[in-house]
């Protein structure tokens, strides 16, 4: 009887991290779909990025240690 209730006990804790990573969720977990606003401001972010990243060119690497060896 006392392996039997331990056993439950040990099968109660490992099932509960499980349990609570879906409570909440709902049916539909996943994707969640993007207004025409959301995808335009998305495209919006995604165009200023390329473009400061054009904007910054090449980069020499930066050696920390250079006047060291």
């Amino acid at each position: 009887m006392r392996t039997v209730v331990t056993a439950l006990a040990v099968l109660a804790v490992l099932i509960a991290p499980a349990y609570a990573q879906g409570r909440g969720k709902g049916r539909h977990s996943g994707a969640q779909q993007q207004t025409a606003e959301q995808k335009q401001k998305a495209a919006e972010t995604d165009k200023a990025y390329k473009a400061a990243l054009d904007r910054m060119g090449d980069q020499q690497k930066f050696d920390p240690w250079t006047h060291m060896r």
